[in-house]
């Protein structure tokens, strides 16, 4: 039986992929075998104890969870990339409208109509204060074509807009459905300056935070709209502020409420609704009880973000997964630790992503010497985490 504690109120359809015969899952479970989140901050909490197997994220983002501590504890943190894709897309489309036709602020103007003796003539007068250009035949530059770009992407296209996108490492998955008629700019600069609409969605790192800064607002087509439904911090609070003084910046759509960003004229800002759909919570929820129970069980490895994709079926043979790492001579190291104990290898994997390391081993049997057999493979410095599953 593996325990689970759930930090956020997670869709009961997802956690349903969790046999109640196999797993207990609680939302105060002191000593979890896994966890599933979803903006809970971990950062400030000691959840990471030494029982700890994994962290399942119901969504994208993975900036609540300390990727560090877990990786150093051999700890996989899973997300679910793609599961809320459409929920988010869709919000994008509205603020490309809310950021052309002034709907908000023709809505909030028409409730002050209320005393009025006439309605209807009053509207008629007043609404030429919100007149807005029309999005199609227009050009919208895309940063970031990962999941979610790529259905915006796709969806400008369908409302006549032409589109530019930018991503230097666009995925061979995400070049299969993006469209072929979305052009292809090779910097930053060129996507900016020929956008009259932009729209951010890349992941938030130290690479990335501040990727619109004072140098690539100046570089920006004057009057475009700025759309960020992907994190807060990729855009530089203070040179955005002088980019919609300066009239580079006409509107900016922003779905990451902060003190900085409220109260600024032609900002709106909304309280990150981008997967707040019961569609996409019950998504990323399945998504991430699948990533757990296929780990937890199987040793399985499957959209982790500090962790290597690493799959092997279950052929009802017992299997050692080891994590380490990624230095040279391990896989003969390894190797002899089994050699030493007669334990026969029918299959394995070995992947690495960056400085870390992950392998699957399949065995015929383990002839009784599971004990030995894991206190040698500690023995072995660059080893971090070594688990036996039946």
């Amino acid at each position: 039986m593996y325990n689970i504690r759930t930090l956020n109120q997670i869709s009961h359809i997802g956690l349903k992929k969790l046999s109640t015969a196999e797993f207990n899952i609680s939302d105060t479970e002191e000593n979890p075998d896994g966890i599933i989140v979803r903006s809970f901050d971990m950062h400030h909490t000691d959840f990471l104890k030494d029982n700890l197997l994994a962290v399942a994220r119901a969504g994208a983002g993975t900036n609540n969870i300390p990727i560090d501590k877990c990786t150093e504890k051999g700890i996989p943190v899973f997300y679910t990339p793609g599961a809320n894709a459409n929920a988010v897309k869709e919000l994008v489309l509205t603020g490309l409208l809310i950021s052309s036709r002034k709907v908000l602020e023709g809505a909030s103007w028409t409730q002050t109509l209320i005393n009025s003796d006439n309605v209807e003539k009053d509207a008629e007068v007043g609404k030429k204060q919100f007149i807005g250009p029309e999005i199609s035949g227009k050009k919208l530059g895309v940063i970031g074509l990962g999941a979610i770009g790529v259905l915006v992407a796709n969806a400008a296209l369908d409302l006549g807009m032409e589109v530019i996108g930018y991503d230097p490492f666009l995925s061979i998955e995400s070049a299969w459905h993006l469209s072929s008629t979305v052009k292809h700019a090779s910097t930053l600069e060129e996507v900016v300056s020929q956008s009259d609409y932009i729209t951010l969605h890349i992941p938030l790192n130290e690479k990335t935070k501040h990727t619109f800064n004072k140098d690539l607002f100046a570089a920006t087509k004057r009057g475009a709209r700025l759309m960020n439904f992907a994190r807060g911090e990729l855009v530089d609070t203070a040179a955005l502020k002088c980019a919609i003084k300066e009239g580079i910046i006409s509107k900016y759509i922003v779905d990451f409420p902060s003190k900085d960003v409220l109260g600024i004229d032609n900002v709106v800002v909304t309280p990150h609704l981008g997967a707040s759909t019961p569609e996409s919570e019950e998504n990323c929820a399945m998504m991430a009880a699948v990533a757990i129970r296929e780990y937890l069980k199987y040793g399985n490895i499957k959209y982790s973000v500090n962790f290597p994709n690493c799959y092997i079926d279950y052929s009802g043979k017992p299997r050692i997964t080891i994590s380490h790492k990624n230095i040279v001579n391990m896989i003969g190291q390894l190797g002899a630790v089994f050699t030493k104990y007669s334990i026969n290898i029918d299959n394995m994997i070995n992947k690495s992503k960056g400085n870390l390391a992950y392998n699957i081993i399949v065995c015929d049997s383990l002839n009784g010497k599971e004990k030995e057999l894991v206190e040698d493979l500690y023995k072995i410095g660059s080893v971090i985490k070594v688990r036996v599953l039946y």
